[in-house]
């Protein structure tokens, strides 16, 4: 059994090397202070997010995903409306917070696998010419890994598998960075996660160090208004890590009076994502189904995400050209 079990380690090795390390969310756009810790509080608002996203339903040991998350800014003092020289109201800070505070927890578990953490992220926000607002962001995360022992059999009770760390599980520290660059017109995005790449040990000397690699996120979007309540918005999102491709989605939203949105996107590993959502005075509903176009689709019944959630501050005093959803 210790062939069988040294195999199992390199399997596994070779699934956090190749496939999927981190939670994978089709309506990042709609929370991307899950990818970005330079969001928190970029704009002006407090909110808290509940994502739950199931991926190929129906498919055993199929990828799994919860996060609750929280963001907010500390706002120094009030936010006044001004006038400009030509009569046009813009929304200014009289005396501007420039820290952003965020934090969230999540549970993911993809196969054996099951990660279970928080991050706490700390931004600070600066105003560049007069309109467009630049964010730095870290984050610290802290998660507990294991393998779920219910879905592995031995039947050597004495298998040195069953007694190692990584079985018992394991606390793994990282951190994120991020920057963020925001305008009423556009956002653009860029963060690395694991930077200290997860390394722990799981178990004696055979074992080694466990590692994660780097992983990167750039992403942005432009809004191209087609008259004073509807706006179409392209974006596009690029994933990549120091061992895997790069995979991208590619897509487009519909926004109309901003409290409802519709959106097509194309995801290169194979997926398209259609994804909708309304909003109710300071709720959000999000709901977004991915489309694998692989073989594995026609054994399950495609993926789905849900997001919901609380936005406070809406006021005339907040960033009145940010509140896009």
């Amino acid at each position: 059994m210790r062939r069988f079990a040294f195999i199992l380690i390199l399997l596994l090795i070779g699934s956090l090397t190749f496939g999927q390390q981190l939670p994978l969310f089709s309506q990042y756009l709609y929370n991307k202070f899950l990818i970005n810790p330079a969001v928190a509080g970029s704009d002006g608002y407090t909110s808290v997010s509940l994502t739950a996203r199931e991926q190929w339903v129906g498919y055993s040991g199929a990828p799994r995903t919860f996060s609750f998350s929280w963001q907010t800014r500390m706002l120094k003092k009030s936010f006044i409306l001004k006038q400009t020289r030509v009569k046009r109201e813009v929304f200014r800070p009289k005396s501007d917070g420039k820290v952003g505070l965020g934090a969230y927890i999540f549970s993911d578990r993809n196969g054996l696998i099951q990660r279970t953490g928080f991050q706490v992220a700390y931004a600070y926000h600066m105003w560049l010419q007069k309109s467009t607002q630049l964010s730095f962001g870290l984050a610290f995360t802290g998660y507990y890994y294991k393998i779920d022992e219910t879905q592995i059999n031995f039947e050597d009770p004495n298998e040195p598998w069953l007694n190692n760390n990584l079985r018992r599980g394991i606390f793994v520290p990282d951190v994120t960075f991020g920057a963020y660059l925001l305008n009423a017109k556009y956002s653009l995005g860029f963060s690395a996660d694991q930077l200290s790449e997860a390394a722990a040990k799981i178990g004696g000397p055979a074992y080694k160090n466990f590692a994660m690699s780097r992983q990167y996120y750039l992403f942005g979007s432009y809004d191209l208004s087609l008259g004073s309540s509807t706006i179409v918005q392209p974006s596009f999102l690029l994933k990549m890590s120091e061992q895997i491709k790069p995979q991208a989605d590619v897509g487009a939203t519909y926004i109309y009076n901003q409290g409802f949105w519709v959106g097509l996107a194309y995801r290169t590993s194979g997926a398209l994502i259609a994804n909708v959502g309304v909003k109710f005075q300071n709720m959000f509903f999000g709901y977004a189904y991915d489309y694998t176009l692989q073989e594995i689709q026609s054994i399950t019944y495609g993926t789905h995400e849900i997001t919901v959630a609380l936005k406070f501050g809406d006021n005339s005093r907040r960033y009145r050209w940010l509140d896009r959803y």
